[in-house]
């Protein structure tokens, strides 16, 4: 049995009533409805308050989703607070703007606004005696109520945003009608349905549309669009692919809507209410940051980049906003085949599920520019599961990263560099017996001496010149030569480089500098060894190479600025002889099964116990930095006595394993690119005159090697046999041409 409302309860809905009537009387028809009793007094006060506020509604603009894109302009991944994407009513299709106006306000064409009917027949519809003022809203007050939700900072504001009292209501009608008075009714429209939430995440007719069917807002049909009309009033429970049978009884109520302003037949209306929803949706889940790109840890960089650069905002909240709201488009230098080849490389070698457990992580950079090409590694993204991982091994902690690996021999490119710029003759000999105990290394803060320093080889001994020692990696060649050029000029070479620990610390700089003692990324030693390839001109690693607003201009973003870092003869000195390490008539050298058939260069690096292993090279073209180790400890799970991707390694070497892994993303990077010379014309008489030497005490062609040996406690302690030989690994696989497989969220 129903209960009558209240005495108390009529009387006050019929002030209430009168008073937005009255409100409403003033402003559309010139007169107020007769006032009635003691409201009258309410009523003037209500409308000298609702004549207070402005006449101006600055409609902000509406979060829109940005997009990061790859070099040729595909798709990496989409990120937004709210799943929106802005079309003009013109491509919008007719239907869906006669659904919409039949469903939610009738009289949309008539009135100025606010609808007097409209607010009558929501009295006479009410049934509670709160004071509050349901219904009677039409399509222009539900655009202004929505523009004061997106207007919210505070939860108190988004509360008031969507409050059922008068106060809401005078407001809306205020700014409805004067919205009216500066835009034309397509206006409206179209920005209502910009607007809009339609349930599932999807913000707006186009996201909906592409949310629930796949398809443009352009091309909805009839029980389309009467379904995404229908979803407006309850987003959530009208949702079709949560409640489709609640999504069709509210479509048959548009339809009925449609035919009733006689914008389809009844029968028309009829047939379509028949249809059953799941035989039309077409549902694609819209995907929110980098998780499901094919490249999400660089995703996740550039992500990183965006929300930590100045160039970006003065705070990191208005970054953030910017990033989530701003409708970016992010163009970077990801290059699609070079990423392609990287992945492949990286997957082939060390599988993502492999028993071991060890990573391959490569970054390559182009050297005239700075541009990071590709950003791989043998890991798909996701907090659980063997292979997966949300860390960026190729960059440092401060974006996301580790703190790297120790580099082994890679660093005697940067005691090679200080030897140079001090006009070292390269065709010196110096002897470099098995093991030798260096002095006269300084600290480089305090001056203090260090105490002397033994190291052993692991590639043999001899009397070797710069290009042998370096062909051959040995490393009391290298601390002798560290001893000519002091050991603080090499690590200060490295820091003009701008290398830094992968935790951005400064490098360490006590007599095992060259043997490559402290922990850096990919993405650090890729950049440095660039500057050999480029003459001396370092660029700083860049990820962007545009950024466009909502209105397609562009945005200030980190530029490569790249200046000259190192003399020339410099920078090519190291060039030629780092290219002897792959080419050239040394037998024997340790790059040897990386040449490439073009130009290239490039060191192989192996710590002690083969704790952490790789290769850095270059071409004029590209540079790039493998890095293969354990990341649940290096010196814990060392590569030595193992299996890995199928393949038994008696002890993993840089020419073994992540030299192959450089060796094949290069040559599909490269794929289609003419060969580039490096600059050679002073040094081919080097080459000539080291054409034929080798070690004395043993052979770099049966151990081609390079692991760090040597004490005290700055540098890993302990040394593989001399004689110890790597396992050749099997050939890998032929590439697939298919694109990388996707990471598991």
């Amino acid at each position: 049995m129903s209960r009558k409302p209240s005495l108390a309860a009529s009387l006050s809905r019929l002030a209430l009533f009168v008073l937005v009537s009255a409100v409403a009387g003033v402003l559309v028809a010139g007169a107020a409805l007769p006032f009635v009793g003691g409201v009258g007094v309410a009523t003037r006060s209500a409308i000298e308050s609702y004549e207070s506020l402005p006449t101006q509604l600055t409609a902000p603009p509406l979060p829109q989703r940005s997009r990061i894109l790859a070099n040729d302009g595909s798709v990496l991944a989409t990120i937004y607070e709210q799943n929106r994407i802005e079309v003009p009513l013109s491509e919008i299709a007719p239907v869906m703007q006669q659904a919409v106006v039949a469903v939610e306000d009738g009289r949309f064409y008539e009135h100025r606004g606010v609808d007097p009917r409209g607010l009558i027949r929501a009295f006479v519809g009410n049934s509670a005696g709160d004071g509050s003022v349901q219904g009677g809203s039409t399509l222009t007050q539900q655009y202004v109520k929505n523009i004061f939700v997106n207007l919210a900072t505070t939860p108190e504001e988004a509360r008031a945003a969507v409050a059922r009292s008068y106060t809401r209501k005078l407001k809306e009608m205020r700014y409805a009608l004067a919205l009216e008075r500066q835009l034309s009714k397509d206006e409206i429209l179209e920005r209502y349905l910009n607007i809009s939430y339609f349930g599932a995440g999807a913000y707006g007719v186009e996201a909906a549309a592409r949310r629930y069917f796949n398809k443009s807002a352009a091309k909805l049909t009839l029980v389309e669009a009467a379904t995404l009309a229908g979803a407006v009033q309850r987003p959530v429970a009208y949702d079709p692919t949560r409640n489709p049978k609640l999504s069709q009884d509210r479509r048959r109520q548009v339809l009925n809507r449609m035919a009733a302003l006689g914008y389809i037949s009844q029968a028309k209306a009829d047939k379509t209410a028949k249809i059953s929803t799941k035989s039309f949706l077409k549902p694609r889940r819209p995907t929110n940051g980098c998780t499901t790109s094919y490249a999400p840890f660089f995703c996740d960089y550039v992500y990183r980049v965006v929300r930590t650069d100045p160039a970006f905002g003065s705070t990191p909240a208005a970054r953030e906003a910017l990033l989530r709201k701003g409708g970016l488009t992010i163009r970077t230098t990801l290059q699609p085949k070079a990423q392609k080849s990287a992945q492949i490389a990286a997957d082939t070698y060390i599988p993502r599920k492999d028993a071991s457990k060890k990573l391959a992580a490569i970054t390559m950079v182009k050297p005239s520019t700075g541009e990071i090409l590709a950003m791989a590694q043998n890991r798909s993204w996701g907090t659980k599961g063997v292979g997966n991982t949300t860390y960026n091994f190729n960059v440092g902690t401060s974006m996301g990263g580790s703190i790297g690996a120790q580099a082994g021999s890679t660093f005697k490119a940067f005691t090679l560099a200080a030897a140079m710029e001090k006009r070292v003759n390269p065709l010196e000999k110096i002897v470099s017996p098995p093991r030798k105990t260096f002095d006269g290394f300084v600290n480089c803060k305090t001056g203090a001496e260090y105490e002397p320093y033994s190291v052993g080889n692991s590639t043999g001994s001899g009397t070797f010149n710069m290009l042998q020692g370096t062909a051959f990696s040995v490393n009391t060649y290298f601390m002798a030569l560290e001893q000519k050029t002091g050991n603080c000029r090499p690590a200060e070479i490295a820091a003009e480089l701008g290398l830094t620990k992968g935790n951005g610390d400064p490098l360490f700089d006590g007599p095992s500098f060259t043997l490559g003692t402290s922990e850096v990324t990919p993405l650090g030693m890729s950049s440095a060894y660039s500057v050999f390839a480029n003459h001396g001109v370092r660029c700083q690693p860049i990820a962007i190479s545009q950024v466009t607003d909502r209105d397609g201009k562009d945005l200030p973003i980190p530029k490569a600025d790249c200046q000259q870092v190192m003399e020339r003869r410099v920078a090519d000195s190291v060039a030629v002889i780092l290219k002897g390490v792959i080419d050239g008539p040394i037998q024997g050298r340790t790059g040897a099964p990386m040449t490439l058939g073009r130009d290239a260069a490039g060191k192989t690096g192996t710590t002690n116990d083969s704790a952490a292993v790789w290769f850095v090279g270059f071409t004029p073209d590209i540079a790039a930095a493998v890095a293969t180790y354990d990341p649940r400890g290096q010196y814990k799970f060392p590569m030595k006595n193992i299996r890995i991707g199928g393949t038994y390694f008696g002890q993993v070497f840089g020419s073994t394993l992540p030299g192959p892994i450089w060796k094949m993303a290069m040559l599909g990077a490269l794929d289609g690119v003419p060969s580039t010379r490096f600059d050679l014309r002073i040094y081919d008489s080097l080459v000539a005159a080291t054409a034929s030497p080798t070690p004395t005490s043993s052979s770099p062609t049966a151990s081609p090697t390079d692991s760090v040996s040597g004490s005290p406690s700055t540098s890993p302690t302990g040394s593989p046999s001399p004689s110890a030989k790597p396992t050749k690994p099997t050939k890998p696989p032929k590439p697939s041409s298919s694109p990388p497989p996707s990471p598991s969220p």
